[in-house]
């Protein structure tokens, strides 16, 4: 019995880690680039944030990447502390091109001086409808708008 057991943990144990070592999926990708960008928008890093944008950058609202880049340096600088949360995020991935649409609350404050420092100066949930094209092997976002969650479409 002990000399059958051993073989078999071995098989079992292979083909656990080879089953969990997928490699990411296109949708996968599109998901880590949204959650870096929520990340260095918590972190109030607009580098990161415009590594994530394609040079081509055009939105409905009429921003290009570098007015994408005046709109983060103006919120940061009025918000010393900034915080995003992704409620909801779908991800649609068509050969070179995605799209994401998802809803997150955003959040910005002055530094903690008081308890009632810790209440947000500004906070809104909003919904983004944001369109990626792929540049070599990354996803870079090409397209974004956004509104106010019950505020009519983006």
């Amino acid at each position: 019995m002990h000399k059958a057991f051993i073989p078999l943990l071995i098989m079992t144990l292979t083909l656990t880690a080879f089953g969990s070592c997928r490699k990411d999926t296109e949708e996968d990708k599109v998901r880590k680039v949204v959650a870096a960008v929520a990340e260095a928008a918590g972190e109030k890093e607009i580098k990161s944030m415009l590594g994530q944008l394609s040079r081509i950058y055009r939105d409905p609202k009429g921003n290009n990447y570098d007015g994408i880049r005046n709109l983060l340096l103006f919120y940061f600088y009025r918000h010393q502390r900034v915080s995003v949360f992704i409620a909801r995020l779908d991800v649609t991935v068509t050969d070179r091109s995605a799209r994401a649409q998802l809803q997150a609350v955003l959040s910005g404050a002055r530094t903690v001086e008081s308890a009632k420092d810790l209440l947000p100066e500004a906070l809104g949930i909003y919904d983004f409808d944001v369109t990626f094209m792929k540049e070599g092997d990354e996803w870079k976002i090409t397209s974004a708008d956004w509104k106010r969650s019950g505020e009519g479409a983006p």
